[in-house]
């Protein structure tokens, strides 16, 4: 079963795989590089809790009391959907734009809005945290409007302990903006 929130199974650099509908190809999202280690290890922890919340549940039933059974079961729900939305989480690129998923929003940036994508040194933020260290960030400056936050970090959960992976990924956004632009 392919597992296509992952996206490591297809030719970012070339031509998209073959779809079995000729107009899917135009909204087909795509992420240029896989999820980290630290991401995947995160969404694989919560799908761990939400199978003993599940077990909970079952044991809950079994003895009689359906309402809390039902609050357990809807905590497993939360968390798989969590880990779902995990795993998902980065920025995909297609012939149409950039987007960006966050945990609770999602952000899309048609390529006639985008002016230029670099990647600069700067101070990032260390898997997310308050505290900052030196490293590099890929910005995305628009025509019209505020800019948007960083895209990408060497230090975020994707691409920690992992430079060579931040690189091509931020090589791939590179040539997609100069490409669709």
């Amino acid at each position: 079963m392919p597992l296509t929130f992952l996206a490591a199974d297809r030719d970012f650099a070339g031509t998209p795989p073959q779809v079995a509908l000729p107009h899917a190809e135009q909204d087909f999202w795509r992420r240029p590089y896989r999820p980290g280690p630290w991401r995947v290890a995160a969404a694989a922890v919560t799908l761990l809790i939400a199978a003993y919340l599940l077990i909970s549940a079952l044991i809950i039933v079994m003895a009689g009391s359906p309402a809390g059974a039902v609050a357990t079961l809807v905590t497993a729900v939360v968390a798989i959907g969590f880990a779902l939305r995990l795993l998902r989480m980065g920025i995909w690129v297609s012939p149409r734009g950039l987007r960006r998923v966050g945990l609770l929003w999602t952000q899309t940036l048609r390529w006639r809005e985008v002016t230029r994508v670099s990647t600069v040194q700067q101070p990032v933020k260390w898997l997310g945290l308050p505290r900052s260290v030196q490293g590099q960030a890929l910005l995305v400056e628009r025509r019209k409007g505020e800019a948007l936050r960083t895209l990408l970090t060497d230090h975020n959960a994707d691409f920690l302990a992992r430079p060579d992976a931040f690189d091509r990924a931020a090589d791939v956004l590179e040539a997609w903006a100069a490409e669709n632009r």
